[in-house]
C-alpha cells in the first residue's frame, strides 16, 4: 500500500446544509466557480473589484499589479489609505455602539468595549506616541499580554504609519532582543506582567534583560503598561514611562496618517531553530484586502456573528483574524487572555456559552489536547450558538476533525479547515462553508483567485494522488513583499531558481485526492525517505491518532543506515503512560496499527510515549525538539518558549 493510500483518503464527505448554503455569502459551488471564473479570465479585474468593495481609501488607485519587478510585486500602488481607519473610523457612523471586543481576563472577568470606545482609545495612544517623536516608518517592538492593549497599541502604530513588530509574549530575552536589534526599533511597548493560567510573567524584567545584552542603542523609551499591581525591580525614570501616564490628558482624536498602498503595516519575525529570524514584511492595502476577503468568504461573516479566534496577537493568525481582519469588518470578537485548561478543561466551552459565540476559529493541537483532557465535558455546556468552527497552524487529523464536528459542532457547524501562513498574510485553501462539501483531514480546494500548484522537483504538476511541493503560481494582494533588511533572502527562499522564480514556494508538501482536494502532508523537510518511499509525518501521525488508544502523536525521522531514515513517533495514550513490559506491548500494538492503516512501511521503528508532547504556550508542538531527541543530539536551542520543558527528560528516556 502506498503511503497516499492510507487514512487520509477519506471517502466521507459533508455538505453544508441547505439553510447554512442559502444564507451563506458564497452559495453553493455554482457561486464557487462562478468566482474562480471571474478570476481565471481577468485577475487583475477581480482584484480591482474586490479592493474597491472591501478597502476605503482616501485616494483610489488606477494601478492594480506591478509585475515588473518580480518577486517584489506591488498591488494598488498608487491609491492611499489607512488600515486603522478602515478597522474603525469607517464604523463610526452605523456601528459606534456596537461591542467590538468582549475581554474575558485569565481570572475570568468581562469587559467590553464598543468601536467608539476603542476608537477614541487608540487615538489617544497613538498621540501618546507622537509625544514620543515616533512618525511614519519608525519600527515599534510590542512585546505584551494578550489584552486589549495589545490591539490598542498595534492599530495606533498603524493609525500613524509606524512599523510595528509583535513579538509574541511567550518569547525568551534573547529572541526579544534579536527582533529588536533586526528592526533597529525606536520603541518598545510592554506590560510590568502578563497573566496565564494564573501564574505571572514579568515581561518588564524580560524587557530590561534584551535590553541589557547589547547592540539595542536605537530603542529610546519603553512603554510599560500596568497590568498587575506587581511593581517592576527596575525603573529608568529617563528611558521607561508607565502607559496611564503618556497617554494622561492626552486627546482622545488623531487625524490618521494616509498610507501608500504599498507602505509596511508591520513586519512578523519568524522563528527559527537556527539562523537570524525572518521579518516577514507586510503592506498596507494587500495585507489588510486579503483579511477582508477571507472574513468574508471562508468565515462567511454575519452582522450578529460573535466571533472567536483563540490565537494571540504574537502570531500571524492573531494579526489576521483579531487585531485587523474581525475589526475591518465590523464584528464583535472575543478576545481571552488566558489557556483553555485553566482554571479547567472547560474553559472554552463555557465561554462559548457565556459569549453565545458563534464562530470559533482554533488549533487543531488544542482539540486534540482538550479531547484528552476531556472529550466529553463540553456535553456540560451549551454550545447550540455556534454555526461555524475553524481550525488554523496544522493539519487536523481526521479522528480530531470528527470529534470537533460531531461533538462541538453537533454534526450540524461546517469545519473549514483554512491553509496559510505568515507570509501569506490570509486563508489561502479553505473550504468555503456554504459552497464546499468538507473532508475530514483536508483544507479542501483553494480561495477564489489564489492560484495553486503541487509540484515536483522539476516544477512539473504532478498527478493526482502523487506527492509534491504546494507553489502557489499567481502574485495575489496579501502576499509577502520582503524579508525586512534581506532582499536576497526572500528571493532566495520563496521564489527559488529550482523553480526559475515562477512560483511562491510554500515549503509544504501535498497531494490532490480524487475530489481534486488538497492534503497537506507537512513540511517538505517533514516528508520522510523511508526505502525510497516518500512518507508524509501527518499521514503517519494521523494513523496513529485514529487508534483509540491514542490521544496526540508526533512523528519525525532520523538516519537509518540501510533505509535513509527511519520513522520515530512520540505518543501521548488518552490513558497513563506505560512503561517496561506493558509498553512494549502497546507499541507493538500500535506498530501494527500503523502497518494496516498505512502499510508495513510506515511502520515506527521506534515508539516513546510521554505524558506530554514538547509545546510552545501557544499549543505548537515543537518538532525540532523532538528530532534532537531522536538523532539523541543534544539540545542547544532556545526553549524558554515551551509550556512543558520537563517532558524533554521524560521522552529522551522512553524509546521502546
Amino acid at each position: 500500500m502506498s503511503s497516499i493510500d492510507s487514512v487520509l483518503k477519506e471517502t466521507r464527505l459533508f455538505p453544508p446544509s441547505n439553510d447554512f448554503r442559502t444564507k451563506a455569502n458564497v452559495s453553493g459551488m455554482e457561486g464557487y466557480y462562478t468566482l474562480c471564473e471571474k478570476a481565471s479570465s481577468d485577475y487583475q479585474g477581480f482584484w480591482s473589484e474586490l479592493g474597491r468593495e472591501l478597502v476605503s481609501w482616501r485616494k483610489p488607485f488606477t494601478k492594480v499589479l506591478d509585475e515588473s519587478n518580480a518577486p517584489f510585486f506591488k498591488w494598488f500602488e498608487d491609491g492611499e489609505m489607512n488600515v486603522s481607519y478602515n478597522c474603525l473610523d469607517r464604523h463610526l457612523e452605523s456601528k459606534a455602539n456596537k461591542v467590538a471586543i468582549i475581554f474575558e481576563a485569565d481570572d475570568g472577568s468581562v469587559s467590553r468595549v464598543t468601536y467608539r470606545e476603542l476608537y477614541h482609545r487608540v487615538c489617544q495612544f497613538a498621540n501618546g506616541l507622537k509625544s514620543l517623536g515616533v512618525v511614519k516608518g519608525d519600527r515599534v517592538v510590542i512585546y505584551m499580554p494578550h489584552t486589549v492593549e495589545a490591539i490598542i497599541a498595534m492599530q495606533a502604530c498603524a493609525r500613524i504609519g509606524a512599523i510595528h513588530s509583535v513579538v509574541f509574549g511567550g518569547f525568551s530575552a534573547g529572541a526579544l532582543r534579536d527582533r529588536i536589534q533586526d528592526a533597529t526599533a525606536k520603541i518598545v511597548i510592554t506590560a510590568n506582567e502578563s497573566v496565564r493560567g494564573g501564574k505571572a510573567t514579568p515581561l518588564k524584567a524580560m524587557t530590561d534583560e534584551a535590553l541589557g545584552i547589547g547592540n539595542c542603542e536605537s530603542v529610546e523609551k519603553v512603554i510599560v503598561f500596568q497590568r498587575t499591581g506587581t511593581k517592576p525591580d527596575h525603573w529608568s525614570e529617563s528611558n521607561n514611562i508607565w502607559w496611564h501616564q503618556l497617554v494622561k490628558g492626552l486627546p482622545d482624536v488623531c487625524e490618521p496618517e494616509w498610507m501608500n498602498a504599498e507602505d509596511p503595516l508591520f513586519v512578523l519575525y519568524t522563528s527559527g531553530s537556527t539562523g537570524k529570524p525572518k521579518g516577514i514584511q507586510h503592506s498596507s492595502a494587500g495585507y489588510f484586502l486579503g483579511t477582508q476577503v477571507s472574513m468574508k468568504w471562508v468565515f462567511d461573516y454575519k452582522e450578529d456573528d460573535v466571533y472567536w479566534c483563540t490565537a494571540d496577537v504574537g502570531w500571524i493568525t492573531g494579526h489576521s483574524y483579531i487585531a485587523y481582519g474581525p475589526l475591518g469588518i465590523g464584528a464583535t470578537q472575543v478576545v481571552f487572555e488566558g489557556v483553555p485548561t485553566y482554571p479547567d478543561a472547560g474553559r472554552f466551552w463555557a465561554m462559548i456559552e457565556k459569549h453565545q459565540v458563534t464562530t470559533f476559529y482554533t488549533a487543531p493541537t488544542a482539540i486534540r489536547s482538550l479531547i484528552k483532557l476531556g472529550g466529553d465535558l463540553p456535553k456540560q455546556y451549551d454550545l447550540s450558538s455556534l454555526r461555524l468552527l475553524g481550525t488554523v497552524g496544522e493539519p487536523i487529523n481526521p479522528d480530531a476533525w470528527m470529534w470537533y464536528h460531531e461533538v462541538i459542532g453537533g454534526g450540524r457547524c461546517p469545519i473549514v479547515d483554512t491553509w496559510w501562513q505568515t507570509e501569506t498574510g490570509s486563508n489561502m485553501v479553505a473550504p468555503l462553508p456554504g459552497a464546499v462539501a468538507t473532508k475530514p483531514g483536508s483544507c479542501t480546494l483553494p480561495l477564489p483567485g489564489i492560484m495553486t500548484a503541487i509540484v515536483d522537483e522539476s516544477g512539473a504538476p504532478v498527478e493526482p494522488g502523487k506527492g509534491g511541493s504546494l507553489v502557489i503560481t499567481r502574485p495575489f494582494p496579501s502576499l509577502v513583499r520582503t524579508i525586512y533588511n534581506d532582499a536576497a533572502r526572500f528571493k532566495s527562499t520563496y521564489f527559488p531558481d529550482e523553480f526559475n522564480g515562477k512560483f511562491y514556494l510554500a515549503g509544504d508538501s501535498a497531494h490532490y485526492d480524487e475530489h481534486g482536494y488538497i492534503w497537506i502532508m507537512g513540511r517538505i523537510d517533514d516528508v520522510l525517505n523511508v526505502s525510497g518511499h516518500r512518507l508524509g509525518t501527518m499521514e503517519i501521525e494521523s494513523a496513529l491518532a485514529a487508534n483509540p488508544l491514542v490521544a496526540e502523536a508526533a512523528v519525525v525521522g532520523k538516519p537509518h543506515e540501510i533505509k535513509g531514515e527511519s520513522v520515530v513517533a512520540f505518543v501521548v495514550l488518552k490513558g497513563d503512560r506505560p512503561e517496561g513490559e506493558a509498553g512494549k506491548l502497546i507499541a507493538k500494538q500500535l506498530r501494527e496499527w500503523v502497518a494496516h492503516e498505512i502499510g508495513k512501511i510506515a511502520q515506527p521503528d521506534e515508539i516513546r510515549f510521554g505524558d506530554n508532547l514538547p509545546k510552545t504556550r501557544s499549543g505548537k508542538i515543537m518538532r525540532r525538539l523532538l528530532r534532537n531527541i531522536a538523532k539523541g543530539e543534544e539540545i542547544t536551542q532556545d526553549i524558554s518558549t515551551l509550556e512543558n520543558p520537563a517532558i524533554l527528560e521524560q521522552l529522551r528516556h522512553s524509546a521502546l
